[in-house]
């Protein structure tokens, strides 16, 4: 294990905090994210992971450095079958455009913190028991399996555990209100739609984190190099996520890709396990050959699916969505004032077309 300094975790903790305060409070009125905005954020998550990777390498040293820089470009990596997921939550939910980023903010938080409780599990289970490391390649394996034969888990966000647990805790309206969790309706406090979608977002990341999980651990087993690396990797998810909205089915190889990832990670798991547990002699795959696959592997992906495009039936579809999708959200911007973060208290006395009060925001 590395001795990391505790100044290194302190900064690490106030990098995390002082973004996510500036980026709330930078989409505090409800807006949808356009291309540049997102491209102008995601280049600013980028920006601050390799930075931070380069502090690494001073402080930790070599190996460190290139260990998190290859941990945080697998995730990243991994974190695009997220972004489809995302998508069909979206359009599961019917959720406008202009409160995606909210959903997806606390979604970002409640990975981060799971992803910490996983990984810590992870790493102490890795230490103790290096047998596992064969159960977490053949978990990586089935993955490649599902990715190559297009046989995807399908997901039903409203029928996920989350969603269904949340609906027993408390009501949930068919109305969206705003940008807000919760009204009051009746005296009694209800949640809207958006909470749900927050439900479901946090599920969605509980099944990636089976795969995403044991492959970190492949390249790293400290728990400073993993957690860093997954964190800087998610806090970027939002952002690309608007960049690349209607994009996606462009990069119809990036699958294909990921598989071939997947089951290179698993490769290295198993070499990792055998080495330690039948005989030294086994060889090893080292990290920077690890980060060269990804990067090369990534990079020929996004450019075969560029070069070859896919089926134009198939890109029509997804444009007629995307368009469909952004009419619906002009017809709900003309309809509706840009709503804050910040709920606002109703007039006293002020009453709806009924002669009723109107639900009261938390």
């Amino acid at each position: 294990m590395l001795e990391v300094p505790l100044w290194l975790w302190g900064a690490f903790a106030a990098t995390v905090v002082v973004s996510l305060a500036v980026d709330l409070l930078s989409h505090r009125t409800a807006h949808v994210i356009g291309f540049k905005e997102a491209a102008a954020w995601s280049g600013l998550w980028v920006s601050l992971a390799l930075i931070f990777g380069g502090v690494v390498f001073l402080v930790l040293g070599t190996t460190a450095g290139t260990e998190y820089t290859t941990a945080w470009l697998l995730e990243k990596s991994l974190s695009v079958d997220n972004l489809f997921v995302f998508a069909v939550i979206f359009a599961y939910f019917k959720v406008p455009r202009a409160y995606q980023h909210r959903v997806l903010f606390f979604g970002v938080i409640g990975a981060l913190v799971f992803r910490g409780i996983f990984l810590s599990l992870g790493v102490a289970v890795v230490s103790r028991f290096t047998a596992v490391l064969f159960a977490f390649a053949a978990v990586l394996f089935y993955s490649t399996y599902k990715l190559l034969k297009e046989e995807q888990d399908s997901f039903d966000p409203g029928k996920s555990f989350a969603v269904r647990l949340l609906r027993k805790i408390i009501p949930v309206r068919d109305e969206y209100a705003g940008a807000k969790f919760f009204v009051r309706e009746a005296g009694k406090r209800v949640a809207t739609p958006l909470l749900a979608v927050v439900a479901a977002i946090e599920a969605a990341d509980l099944i990636f984190a089976v795969d995403s999980v044991p492959a970190v651990l492949a390249v790293s087993d400290d728990a400073f190099i993993v957690y860093t690396s997954n964190a800087f990797a998610i806090l970027g998810l939002r952002a690309l996520y608007f960049m690349l909205a209607g994009l996606l089915d462009r990069f119809h190889y990036l699958n294909k890709g990921l598989a071939i990832i997947l089951a290179f990670i698993g490769v290295k798991l198993i070499l990792q396990a055998s080495h330690k547990l039948i005989s030294p002699s086994i060889p090893e795959i080292p990290s920077p050959i690890s980060l060269a696959v990804i990067v090369l592997v990534l990079t020929g992906s996004v450019v075969l699916s560029l070069r070859r495009p896919a089926p134009k039936g198939d890109l029509e579809h997804a444009d007629e969505q995307r368009d469909a999708s952004e009419a619906t959200d002009q017809v709900e911007a003309r309809n509706a004032p840009p709503v804050m973060d910040d709920p606002e208290t109703p007039p006293t006395g002020s009453r709806d077309q009924d002669g009723e009060d109107p639900p009261r925001s938390d």
